[in-house]
């Protein structure tokens, strides 16, 4: 387990909900909230970078990882495709003096949350309805319709955990999903 320095910030939802949008928006304006790159066995999507967006792994490079326990959480979100939270980056975020802010999956966030009982803050961003998600997915030009379909299905799956959560936060516009979710962290933190 990772030293303990402080709060963490988890934000999670179904893909799609807005969630990335949230958490940049939040990061953008609070210079003290660092984003917590995750790690995945995934191929980069359009610009993204190694280090940035996420830290890309191979397959056995992230089992490795798992059997060296250099993780919080992990998961294999999608059939062969891993992401999770190294200790090292939360550790990276607290030795800055900063608070981790944490953009990850239902699965990943409710291990999270058993791991940081009481420094954490939880919220659940829900979508209005599974045909608006469909809709915004469809939208981003990044799914087949395989992985749409799949990407739906577990989405009505994973909405069915947001009582999990410290909070859930209804992103049917965007700019309001914001400031909601701004002031939960404002409290939890004593902004």
């Amino acid at each position: 387990m990772a030293a303990h320095h402080g709060k963490l910030i988890i934000l999670t939802a179904p893909s799609g909900s807005g969630k990335t949008s949230i958490t940049r928006y939040l990061i953008q304006k609070y210079p003290q909230l660092s984003f917590s790159i995750s790690a995945t066995t995934r191929s980069p999507r359009g610009q993204e970078k190694n280090g940035v967006e996420y830290y890309f792994l191979t397959v056995p490079e992230f089992r490795q990882k798992i059997d060296a326990h250099e993780f919080i959480e992990w998961e294999m979100v999608y059939e062969g495709k891993y992401y999770g939270t190294l200790k090292t980056e939360l550790n990276r975020i607290w030795d800055a003096g900063k608070i981790p802010m944490l953009d990850i999956d239902v699965q990943g966030a409710i291990h999270v949350q058993q791991k940081f009982d009481g420094d954490c803050l939880s919220i659940f961003i829900q979508p209005p309805s599974v045909e608006e998600l469909k809709r915004r997915l469809e939208s981003r030009g990044t799914e087949t319709p395989e992985t749409l379909a799949i990407r739906v299905s577990k989405a009505s799956y994973e909405m069915s955990f947001r009582h999990h959560f410290s909070r859930t936060i209804l992103n049917d516009e965007l700019e309001k999903a914001c400031i909601e979710t701004e002031n939960l962290i404002k409290d939890f933190l004593g902004w």
